[in-house]
């Protein structure tokens, strides 16, 4: 398949419910709106083709960018690779969900990752706590160091209430996701959690909503799923 024969297969799958839903959460034109369960035959005809990946990422057409995260190499990037992406990423569902997800399955993942985190930059910010958590849900607990988990939660403490709004997202799924799949954190993001509480979010049309990090991880705790790890990180 080239480029052009994967936008007529998307526009095909799309439908205008999805897209208005999409359309609701960040996404602007061009997209189709097309399920990402929907892209599965797809992505396992065309695996992993990273020129492919490249040329409808640059589409700017939200399902294409989507669908290049599925099948691009992930070792196949370079950070500035990632960069470039992540300048086309302009909400949350690509920085979190497209370009994140690709980055926690290569091996410069972290090193990225603490480089996003440090920027200052609203998407980058949630891009870079968010790969941890793909990270810390799907690598096993030896890859990663204790002290710099334990660090980043003491981050993830001092700074989450003045963060950017989509970094507090992230921050709040961070401390739950070593809570849950971090065991030997376990304990300290539970305090985390309880030191943060309730973190407040505004959202769509000035709502206020909080999140939740502490009672999220009682749930997951209540479901016996502490040290829960998923098989892969992309469709």
């Amino acid at each position: 398949m080239n480029a052009q024969t994967v936008m007529q297969e998307l526009e095909a799958l799309g439908k205008e419910r999805t897209k208005k839903m999409y359309i609701s959460n960040g996404a602007r034109e061009p997209l189709f709106g097309v399920a990402t369960g929907a892209m599965k035959p797809m992505s396992k005809e065309i695996k992993i083709n990273q020129p492919l990946a490249e040329e409808l990422y640059a589409t700017g057409n939200y399902d294409a960018m989507y669908f290049a995260g599925i099948i691009a190499d992930p070792d196949g990037m370079t950070a500035a690779d990632y960069d470039r992406w992540m300048d086309g990423a302009y909400f949350y569902m690509l920085s979190d969900f497209v370009v994140a997800v690709t980055l926690a399955e290569a091996k410069i993942a972290q090193e990225v990752a603490d480089r996003w985190i440090a920027s200052g930059d609203e998407l980058r910010m949630s891009a870079g706590w968010s790969c941890y958590c793909w990270l810390l849900g799907s690598r096993k607990d030896a890859e990663f160091s204790e002290n710099k988990l334990a660090g980043m939660l003491d981050t993830v403490q001092r700074t989450i209430h003045a963060a950017p709004e989509r970094a507090k997202y992230a921050m709040s799924n961070f401390i739950y996701t070593v809570g849950v799949s971090y065991v030997p954190l376990h304990d300290k993001a539970v305090e985390t959690a309880k030191a943060v509480g309730p973190v407040e979010v505004v959202k769509d049309k000035g709502k206020i909503h909080h999140l939740q990090a502490l009672a999220n991880i009682q749930k997951a705790i209540d479901k016996n799923q502490i040290g829960f790890k998923r098989r892969h990180v992309r469709c």
